[in-house]
């Protein structure tokens, strides 16, 4: 069996344009496209395996900061192979795909949306230069619903025009290169834009408009008369996001119990994974996919990936800012997701978030509780969340988003704030994770069994791995004990309790059940009011 998977998947192309059809073009993504060499060794495996230029379309994805910012040169790399231009023209068409939802978590979606444009701009450049002008070139957007994944929040057309801008059609109509634009509708899409007649007719529609629409040269908005100013603004917020993206704090507060506040979403699992006692901590956010991540951050109340450094960004050009704000229509649209974010972004939640999992909080409510009982129990969730260790890194990582906010707000007067309902519904979840915790404290001491201890759930519990603590605690704790045997041992047979626990399950496990029963709708009510999954 080949183990080289690039070998494989040309070896089943081969066999479907064998057997199945030979006529239809198979389009072959690369992913992370980080070099040149790769999509060389493409068209050169491609070869090997007897599959002709025209029956494949080698198309990069470019999705990370490195790609996004370097694609030019990898691209270049390629177009000074005669064997690639070659096979473009033989081909008749080059294929390019951006990812927004991947490049927006690591740089931040503002910063993204500016290097996709800048990288197209390039390849037209690459074309000229390499008169390649009389080939195709098709530009695959993979965006998804929300503003975390690049979609435009306010209006289809509007998304079209967002990560299609007529500018760009303008020069490459002027330098009479034919451009084919495909987009992809991921998630909730297909039910607010295609879960009828209507409303695929009118989505339909608006794309043929987007289609007829006329191009606008560069003195149309005065942002392209001032590449400067662009360049250095939405490299300050790709910077200030990569830097919140390598905080241990980030990862630590996305994982600590995002992923239970959320379903799951796709085939693919979000990297957390149980292995009977315990969950795999995140790290890094690369350990998390895009939508899960996204959805987290709408939960926890802040949509980091689009606000994040746009408070640096803005004070470093606080006069270009408020004018472009003003002038600029591609600008404007850009600060759309802003505004959207901010409606749906509450600095208080989120630090309602690091204090519920600061060990002082709770050491500071034993300090003033008069009840013993209670004192105990805050004092078990202090060392639990002690021995969980995010408080390391949360504090110094919220005061970095702070004072971002801060400079925002200085620079900004945008009045825009998450509305009270949907900040009640934080509120009342924050009360629901309390009391979870608290029942937590009431489990009965056991004997450590299977490498499953008290302390060891407590900490599942923590991090809201409600489902999985409560099956351990069934096991360990039956609320029947069952029949006896019906076997003779011709012995005597001793006391029997056949009510098993039944008071722990009544008064700790079912209200334990039905509060994470609670909390996770509260999430879908969260989703509803930002008007996506993630």
């Amino acid at each position: 069996m080949e183990q080289i998977s690039a070998a494989r998947l040309m070896m089943t192309m081969a066999q479907i344009l064998k057997h199945i059809d030979q006529t239809t073009p198979i389009r072959f993504l690369i992913a992370e496209t980080e070099s040149g060499f790769t999509l060389l060794a493409t068209l050169w495996l491609s070869r090997h395996f007897g599959i002709r230029d025209d029956q494949i379309q080698i198309s990069p994805l470019f999705e990370t900061q490195s790609a996004l910012e370097h694609g030019d040169t990898i691209l270049e790399e390629c177009f000074r192979s005669p064997h690639w231009r070659d096979y473009l023209r033989n081909n008749g068409r080059l294929c390019l795909q951006f990812g927004y939802s991947d490049s927006g978590r690591y740089i931040g979606q503002l910063a993204a949306t500016n290097l996709v444009e800048r990288l197209r701009l390039k390849t037209l450049e690459l074309m000229r230069r390499h008169e390649l002008t009389d080939i195709e070139l098709v530009l695959f957007d993979t965006h998804g619903e929300s503003i975390g994944r690049g979609s435009h929040p306010f209006s289809f057309q509007q998304r079209l025009e967002y990560f299609s801008p007529a500018y760009t059609a303008h020069l490459f109509k002027e330098a009479n290169i034919r451009v084919r634009e495909e987009a992809a509708f991921q998630g909730a899409d297909g039910y607010t834009l295609f879960g009828t007649p209507e409303l695929a007719t009118s989505t339909i529609v608006t794309i043929a408009e987007h289609l007829s629409r006329e191009t606008q040269t560069a003195s149309s908005d005065p942002i392209y008369a001032n590449p400067e100013f662009s360049f250095d603004f939405f490299s300050t917020i790709a910077l200030d996001m990569a830097t919140l993206v390598e905080d241990p704090g980030y990862a630590g507060m996305l994982g600590a119990f995002g992923p239970a506040l959320i379903d799951k979403s796709g085939s693919r699992p979000s990297a957390r994974q149980a292995d009977g006692a315990s969950v795999t901590r995140i790290s890094h956010v690369n350990q998390l996919r895009a939508i899960p991540n996204n959805a987290i951050l709408e939960q926890l109340g802040w949509w980091a990936n689009v606000l994040q450094g746009l408070g640096s960004a803005a004070a470093r050009h606080a006069d270009s800012f408020e004018r472009l704000s003003r002038t600029s229509r591609r600008f404007d649209l850009a600060l759309d997701f802003a505004r959207q974010a901010l409606s749906h972004s509450d600095i208080g939640a989120l630090r309602a978030v690091i204090d519920l999992l600061d060990p002082g909080t709770w050491l500071d409510r034993a300090a003033n509780s008069d009840n013993e009982s209670r004192r105990s129990q805050y004092m078990r969730l202090a060392k639990g969340l002690e021995e969980l260790g995010f408080w390391r890194h949360l504090p110094p990582m919220y005061r970095h988003v702070q004072a971002d906010h801060i400079s925002l707000n200085s620079v900004w007067s945008h009045g825009l704030h998450m509305a009270r309902d949907e900040r009640i519904l934080h509120a009342i979840r924050h009360a629901v994770i309390e009391e979870i915790w608290l029942l937590a404290t009431r489990i009965p001491y056991f004997s450590p069994r299977n490498n499953i201890s008290r302390e060891r759930l407590l900490q599942l519990i923590l991090q809201l791995e409600i489902p999985l603590a409560l099956k351990k605690l069934g096991e360990i704790f039956p609320q029947y004990l069952g029949t006896p045997s019906e076997l003779s041992f011709h012995e005597p047979q001793g006391a029997r309790d056949d009510q098993g626990f039944m008071r722990e399950h009544e008064t700790i496990f079912r209200p334990m059940a039905r509060l994470f029963d609670l909390l996770r709708e509260i999430s879908t009510a969260v989703m509803h009011a930002n008007g996506a999954f993630g």
